[in-house]
């Protein structure tokens, strides 16, 4: 299955190493992410979500999130569903 363009990063908070994600579809807790842009290529399962410091289990299309990441992303960057 081909991966699917759901959102790019606004933000990254390095020193708690949060990503805010501007999402351009739905996302869920569970969902494998595919994070591509300039140094950054990994996947990663959304374990946890937040919206205004709330946890969340889903997001919606047009709503900002942010989300803990393994590793270092950088503004721009694109998120991707993973292909299954």
């Amino acid at each position: 299955m081909k991966e699917k363009l759901i959102g790019k990063i606004i933000h990254f908070y390095g020193q708690i190493s949060v990503a805010i994600v501007e999402l351009s579809t739905e996302l869920k807790v569970g969902d494998e992410i595919h994070i591509l842009g300039g140094n950054t290529d990994f996947n990663e399962v959304v374990e946890s979500m937040q919206i205004e410091h709330q946890n969340v289990s889903r997001a919606k299309k047009g709503q900002t999130v942010g989300l803990k990441v393994k590793e270092k992303v950088h503004e721009d960057a694109k998120v991707y569903l993973a292909g299954k």
